[in-house]
């Protein structure tokens, strides 16, 4: 029998378990975009879910990953960020509207086969753009890093470098050096078993828990409780 997109119940196992593996990974990865683009934790989950979600059901090739990426989470937290300052109360269904707006689009140069024009682009030119993306994403990360919270820009980021050093809190700082280690320096083997972000999410999770559990947000920033319904 033949679902959508060429899915068929003899790919099911492998659909699950694919499924199953891309959840995983997508899940830390969620929760960090969730909180970078300002819109909270709650809502990176929710963009994991429904992006892949509808991604298998209107994609076009039966084989496809899709989830939260790091240049589109630096892209909306600048119209979020900018779309709430001005707008408080409606400012969320605002940066909302921009988003369907986007997909629009994207519907629509897929019907005018738009995207065959994308061959022209130079490698360099999309790699100056992921690398500047990363470095944005880095630097945005400064504060957070050492404890504080997070520079309302690029600039003010960099113009905040001194003070944060200066000033860190250790307990957020050795838990960020901590993922950094497990991310980058997990065996290959373990990393087989278990991807190293979501290792990284749970042994420094349950450390902060255990040993800092007592500190206050001012010293140990926090996710903080997520929202169960919609």
């Amino acid at each position: 029998m033949q679902f959508v997109n060429g899915l068929h119940f003899r790919n099911l196992r492998g659909d699950v378990f694919g499924g199953l593996t891309a959840a995983i990974v997508a899940l830390p990865l969620a929760l960090a975009f969730g909180v970078s683009s300002g819109a909270g934790a709650i809502h990176g989950l929710y963009g994991a879910v429904f992006v892949g979600l509808f991604a298998a059901l209107f994609g076009g090739t039966p084989s496809q990953i899709s989830g939260p990426t790091g240049p589109m989470t630096v892209v909306m937290a600048t119209v979020f960020t900018a779309l709430v300052a001005k707008n408080p109360d409606t400012g969320l269904a605002m940066a909302f509207t921009v988003v369907m707006l986007g997909g629009i689009f994207q519907i629509l140069f897929g019907l005018l086969r738009l995207g065959k024009y994308i061959t022209l682009m130079p490698y360099t030119v999309i790699s100056g753009f992921m690398s500047g993306i990363g470095v944005i994403i880095l630097l945005l990360q400064i504060g957070p890093f050492f404890g504080h919270p997070s520079s309302a820009n690029v600039v003010q980021s960099v113009l905040d470098f001194p003070r944060f050093v200066a000033n860190p809190h250790f307990a957020a700082t050795g838990l960020a050096i901590l993922t950094l280690v497990i991310m980058f320096g997990s065996p290959r083997r373990l990393n087989r078993l278990i991807p190293s972000p979501l290792l990284a999410l749970i042994v420094c999770t349950l450390i902060s828990v255990v040993f800092f559990g007592d500190l206050p947000d001012s010293e140990l920033r926090r996710i903080g409780e997520i929202p169960t319904g919609l």
